[in-house]
This record gives structure tokens, sequence and C-alpha cells, in this order.
């Protein structure tokens, strides 16, 4: 499958949305970021932050499956939950020493503008 069509399905072409993109980038990043952690972390927290970080677009992606105005808003309460989980793991992670204070900073930041575009992403479906 070419990267053009990649996570298009029934005809919806998630590639092309924005907020989808965007989390998608994010559990990329913590991908990378998360391989420098403790190894005995593994199965604890760095499981935890990748769970947390893959859950946001799939959630966003589940939504628009269901094709339904609701379900859109719905999944979208979901993925953002999943953002403040990932929020406070990652918090705890820069507590505990696992990241320095510039990659702290800059994934939260990331975070900070997903969560903005998902309350916006939450209410559009939710009014229409």
């Amino acid at each position: 499958m070419g990267m053009e069509k990649r996570g298009e399905l029934a005809g919806i072409n998630l590639g092309n949305l924005e907020i989808w993109q965007e989390a998608m980038e994010l559990a990329e990043v913590i991908y990378r970021l998360t391989r420098s952690w403790p190894e005995q972390e593994r199965y604890g927290l760095t499981a935890q932050c990748r769970r947390a970080a893959v859950s946001v677009p799939a959630n966003i992606a589940e939504g628009v499956g269901r094709n339904r105005p609701a379900e859109r808003s719905r999944f979208g309460q979901i993925a953002l939950g999943s953002l403040y989980e990932l929020d406070t793991l990652l918090e705890l992670a820069y507590r505990l020493g696992f990241m320095v204070n510039a990659d702290f900073e800059a994934v939260d930041d990331k975070i900070a503008r997903l969560a903005k575009r998902l309350q916006a992403y939450i209410l559009h479906w939710r009014e229409a």
C-alpha cells in the first residue's frame, strides 16, 4: 500500500485528517523517546506511555470509522483521556530522571497543542 493510501478505508482517508496525523506523529515521538529509558521499565512505564500514545490516534480513527458525529465526539473524548494519561506518565518519567528537560518540554508542548485541537474536534462533532 502506497503512502498516499495509508489510513484509507471505505473511502475515508485518515491521512487527510490533520488531528489524526498530529496524534500519529506524537506516538512516533513517544516510541523514539522511550527507547532510551531503563530496561527495567520495558513492561512498566515505557509500555504504559506507548499504549497511551497509540490510543490517541487509534481512538480518533475508531470514531471516524463509526461515521456518526456523536461517535466522533465520544471517541475524541476517549483520545483526549489517553492524552491526559500520557501527559501524567511523562511527568512521572521526567521526575524519575528518564528524560532531560528539553525533551520533556518539547513533548509537553506537542501534547498541549494536540489537547487544544482535540477539545475543538470534540466540540465540533458534539454540535454537528
